[in-house]
């Protein structure tokens, strides 16, 4: 009884946090910044959210007719178009409502699928069906005057606004800026991810919110990562964190209000914490993969250390990782939230840094000893830590702005209390540097820094001695006795440091080229274009340690092989066996040192082989004598 009390200790500061009843979007607008903060830019989508609903059509062009037939439910205040591609394109329209019940009426007035033989779930995902009889233009004229009562129509805001812009036309764009400053701005303008894609996910929660409000009136879905911190980028997958209230699971009461004396009554949980999670989320995910429209490829990682259902969306064309126990990473994007609104620079800085790791080989999109994209971003707001004039405060100084409304503490003890004003915080950067100012010192920065015997911590922004033996220690900012960079093998951390130091290279002569005219530009690749080029045409490729192996083993024998190859085949008398055994194609060698080493090896090798072959001949002589006289004696006998 005593871990039920102090677990609805810990949900009720869950509660006060994230449960709030956002009725209008006039909260964000009245903001003394001018800029939302996380609370309200959350609560602002989810309401979004809740007013949306999203349409399957057989084209764009249906959206006239969509739009005339569902106005009947409500004002329509916008509309979006996208594509999703399979073998053919499939396309949906996105309506978003004045006020959720107008959607909620829409959704209530749809029908089932007569011909399917599933469930009938209701969803904010449906279709529009054809209307009886004749269809195109004329239908959609008939409906346009049976509805002059109504608002007009709205152009599509966006056409397959989904669709990510190819690399060709991006490095287009690259290439034409004005300057390097241009081009970190454009690249960060067409990768990051778009309002439609934001909608889309927070849909995606809502949808899993709504499947279990029957049975759980309190529960959350709540998006966080890249979907939600400003750091996503177009086609970023979508992290979903799912959480029930266990105080209460019905109408809420004011402060004024006393508490309701009828409570629910409710199972205990007899088993531990996590395998209670593994078995409810075992059945979240047969619920998922069984019932809930567009939900396919299903698969429970329940034995990692945060169990999660990961899963496609087909009708979003989207990765979904679905927890109920990450509570920090939850928090840790409402900090890089916060960081990308401190300045303007954050993110676009950011965003370069990423695709030139990407462009490099350091990152990869599968899980490994290669560093990760969070890692990637603690690197770059711990520089911007540091700076002789900081462009970002430390999280100390955030969590000693703290006030008594800011207190966040995980079911798992993690504190994860900082300030969230960032008026009461009072950080001001005097920082006036350029982007591409800030990219070559991020680049010289690093190729300078000791990864071998420091540590990197953005709580304190400064370097600490590496308590362990880690290629790499980056202190988790809000579980800091973690190494979010624990990952990285020694290998890619030599990587990184070679790299850094290349493109440090590559960009302080870009800058002085910065100054070719406009129309010559067009057609050369400078700037960025030249840090995003093959990693194959790195100024440094080094010898040692991360390369893949120069020679493999069986390289060293493949003559030996061949020989005896083309001795079994012709036999050992032909001539024709030698040579072709003679005109073998000799072992091709990556790196030359690698070629003298193999050389000098077999060189001392054949010196050994002739120095046995002599000592077994000598002895050999000298027991012959021996053995005659032996045998004289013998037969004398």
């Amino acid at each position: 009884m005593n871990n039920l009390m102090r677990r609805a200790q810990n949900v009720q500061l869950w509660r006060k946090y994230c449960v709030k009843q956002y009725t209008t979007e006039a909260a964000s607008a009245s903001s003394p910044r001018g800029k939302p903060n996380y609370d309200e830019f959350i609560g602002g989508r989810q309401v979004q959210a809740q007013r949306s609903i999203v349409v399957q059509v057989s084209s764009e062009k249906s959206y006239s007719e969509l739009y005339n037939y569902c106005s009947r439910f409500g004002a329509i205040v916008g509309a979006h178009h996208y594509c999703v591609r399979h073998d053919d394109d499939l396309h949906y329209i996105l309506l978003e409502y004045s006020t959720a019940h107008e959607a909620a009426a829409a959704i209530d007035a749809g029908a089932t699928n007569g011909e399917l033989s599933g469930v009938p779930v209701r969803s904010p995902f449906l279709w529009f069906k054809a209307a009886p009889g004749k269809r195109g233009p004329k239908l959609a004229a008939i409906a346009n005057n049976n509805n002059t009562s109504q608002q007009p129509l709205r152009d599509l805001l966006s056409v397959d606004g989904t669709r990510q812009l190819d690399q060709a036309s991006l490095l287009s764009q690259l290439r034409g800026a004005a300057s390097i400053e241009q081009q970190v701005q454009l690249l960060h303008e067409h990768t990051q991810l778009n309002d439609l894609g934001v909608r889309m996910r927070f849909l995606a929660a809502l949808q899993v919110q709504q499947a279990i409000s029957g049975m759980f009136p309190a529960a959350q879905a709540h998006p966080f990562g890249s979907s939600v911190n400003g750091f996503g980028k177009m086609g970023c997958d979508l992290d979903l964190i799912l959480r029930f209230d266990r105080e209460t699971g019905g109408r809420r009461h004011t402060d004024s209000e006393q508490p309701s004396r009828l409570i629910y009554h409710t199972k205990e949980n007899l088993s531990n914490g996590r395998s209670q999670t593994q078995r409810h989320m075992e059945c979240f995910g047969d619920m998922l993969h069984l019932f809930l429209p567009g939900v396919c490829h299903v698969r429970r990682i329940l034995q990692a250390r945060v169990p999660i259902i990961k899963y496609h969306h087909e009708h979003l064309n989207l990765e979904v990782d679905l927890s109920m126990s990450n509570l920090s990473g939850f928090y840790m994007s409402e900090l890089l939230y916060m960081f990308g609104e401190i300045d303007p620079r954050v993110r676009p800085l950011t965003f370069s840094i990423r695709r030139w790791a990407q462009a490099s080989g350091l990152t990869n999109p599968s899980p490994g000893r290669w560093i990760s994209n969070f890692s990637l971003t603690c690197l770059v707001m711990y520089f911007l830590q540091q700076l002789r004039q900081p462009i970002l405060p430390t999280i100390g100084a955030l969590v000693k702005a703290a006030d008594a409304s800011d207190v966040r503490v995980t079911e798992d003890g993690i504190n994860c209390t900082f300030g969230r004003d960032l008026e009461r915080v009072g950080f001001q950067s005097r920082n006036t540097s350029s982007l591409s100012e800030l990219l070559l010192q991020f680049f010289e920065f690093y190729s300078q820094f000791d990864f071998h015997n420091r540590a990197i911590s953005l709580n304190e922004g400064r370097q600490l001695s590496k308590p362990d033996h880690s290629a790499m220690y980056i202190v988790n900012p809000l579980e800091q006795l973690l190494n979010v960079s624990k990952n990285v093998s020694l290998e890619e951390c030599e990587r990184l440091r070679i790299e850094v130091r290349n493109a440090a290279w590559i960009l302080e002569s870009e800058v002085e080229n910065s100054s070719l005219p406009e129309s010559e530009r067009q057609e050369e690749t400078w700037g960025l274009l030249n840090l995003f080029k093959h990693p194959e045409k790195a100024v440094i490729r080094p010898n040692m340690f991360f390369k893949p192996r120069m020679v493999e083993v069986s390289d060293l024998f493949e003559e030996k092989l061949l020989q005896q190859q083309q001795q079994s085949t012709t036999g050992p008398a032909s001539a024709g066996g030698a040579e072709a055994a003679a005109a073998a194609p000799p072992v091709v060698y990556k790196n030359v040192s690698v070629r003298q080493q193999v050389q000098s090896i077999k060189a001392a090798t054949r010196t050994e082989l002739k120095q046995l072959r002599g000592s077994s001949s000598a002895a050999a002589a000298a027991a012959a004598p021996s053995h005659s006289a032996s045998t004289k004696n013998r037969r004398s006998r």
